[in-house]
């Protein structure tokens, strides 16, 4: 196999997306001080609605509008505050982006919630999940590619000398293709969506971006459909470690094998006492053994993150869970020379 073609350097580490606190500026510079490499838009959550992963996302649609309710986001006839909140922590972090990394000039991630975990998260103005109407998803698939291109665009603006690479989220993207989506009341279960539909919506959103960014799909649930993934244009998958059982291996080999790039989640999302360095790499190192690939071609084609998002962590274990990432991939890289 050739030299995959993918963005970023041997021994990179990166970040999945969220962090504690409510100060983009802090923030950011810690995720710049810890992942030199392959340093992200760090995500806050923690600043109240519209600072969620569906609301950031929702705020990106064209066309279509959201508001807040007590059983989460629901589609509205028109903006209101919640939109105008939602957009205003996106812009106080771009100005931030642009204040702190405006002349980064290496690979750069950002990441955004993907249509079908966008759609399972968001309620149509009589309360059923966005999901159950395949019509509103077409409508949410389109808005969202074309807000999300925009989206791209801006970033690309504010820094200029980057490569872009842009994450979508779809946590929620297995139990999309199950039927396992839970009604809006929670007493069923949605119908599934088949593979075919699923891919296409993907693709929708991806396509839109074009070259403007390298595309990630981020899925830390069981069941990761990498066929899928590889069909719809993602050029990386990220995956949480301990969701990767031996029976996705054939489909992880094969998309390792065609080039695509892995992000690896092999640290611990909350607090907890780190294991040493060697045990933190080892179930890398058991993977890759049990896929049969050259020990020097994971150190190009991995790059090592946390299990998933560090909002439940405290401020010091995110600097020793990122710190413990950029580590485990250079001790990786060091081993295979």
């Amino acid at each position: 196999m050739s030299e995959p073609d993918l963005p970023w350097r041997h021994a990179t580490a990166t970040g999945v997306g969220s962090y504690p606190g409510v100060d983009p500026e802090e923030t950011l510079r810690i995720v710049l001080g810890e992942l030199p490499e392959l340093p992200h838009l760090p995500e806050l959550p923690d600043r109240g609605p519209g600072a969620d992963m569906i609301g950031r996302a929702a705020a990106l649609l064209v066309d279509l509008a959201v508001r807040v309710e007590p059983s989460g986001w629901r589609f509205s006839d028109r903006p209101g505050r919640d939109t105008r909140r939602a957009l205003d922590h996106l812009a106080r972090d771009l100005d931030v982006l642009e204040e702190l990394a405006g002349g980064h000039d290496g690979p750069f991630k950002i990441q955004v919630t993907g249509p079908w975990t966008l759609a399972s998260g968001i309620e149509l103005r009589h309360g059923d999940r966005a999901l159950k109407d395949p019509g509103a998803v077409r409508d949410l698939v389109a808005s969202l590619a074309e807000g999300v291109a925009g989206h791209v665009a801006d970033v690309r603006r504010r820094l200029p000398r980057a490569r872009i690479l842009l994450q979508l989220d779809e946590p929620a993207l297995p139990a999309v293709l199950a039927g396992g989506v839970p009604t809006a009341s929670g007493f069923s279960r949605l119908p599934a969506v088949e593979e075919p539909v699923a891919e296409d919506g993907l693709r929708q959103v991806i396509g839109a971006v074009g070259d403007a960014a390298f595309p990630i799909v981020h899925c830390c649930a069981r069941r990761v459909p990498y066929g899928l993934l590889r069909a719809a244009g993602a050029a990386a998958i990220s995956v949480d470690l301990k969701m990767v059982p031996e029976r996705d291996d054939d489909a992880l080999g094969e998309a390792i094998d065609a080039g695509v790039g892995l992000l690896l989640g092999v640290v611990p999302a909350t607090d907890t006492a780190l294991p040493s360095l060697e045990a933190t790499a080892a179930p890398v190192r058991e993977l890759w053994r049990r896929l049969g690939f050259p020990a020097p071609q994971l150190a190009r084609q991995v790059v090592i993150t946390p299990a998933c998002g560090l909002a439940g962590a405290t401020p010091r274990y995110v600097r020793a869970a990122l710190a413990r990432c950029r580590d485990t991939a250079l001790m990786l890289y060091e081993a295979a020379e």
